[in-house]
């Protein structure tokens, strides 16, 4: 499972809304080789439900995460963060044995 924080979902909202997506654009949660430590998310809207999706909602919020991310995603959270020390989206990621200071990327 996949949790969205409330602060997280508004954004999500606002962000569709404001890039002109619809209620069947769902969001995107990936994990890539790359980044810092290793590994790194990526988050994007989409609307296609692919083969090997895993569809998960909270709040409202239907996510998709194809099975090999699944493995290093499972118990995040989504949050948003909008204070000094940084803006956007974070993953608070019980899996990760270490991440880098700009929470894009982890390891495990």
């Amino acid at each position: 499972m996949i949790n969205v924080t409330d602060i997280a979902k508004e954004k999500i909202f606002e962000l569709r809304a404001k890039e002109g997506k619809t209620d069947n654009h769902n969001i995107r949660v990936a994990v890539q080789g790359g980044g810092c430590s290793g590994l790194m998310y990526d988050l994007e809207f989409d609307s296609e439900v692919r083969e090997k999706d895993e569809i998960f909602e909270d709040k409202g919020i239907k996510i998709l995460v194809d099975r090999k991310s699944l493995l290093y995603l499972l118990g995040t959270t989504l949050d948003f963060s909008d204070g000094l020390n940084g803006k956007g989206f974070q993953f608070v990621n019980p899996n990760a044995s270490r991440t880098c200071g700009c929470g894009e990327s982890f390891s495990v």
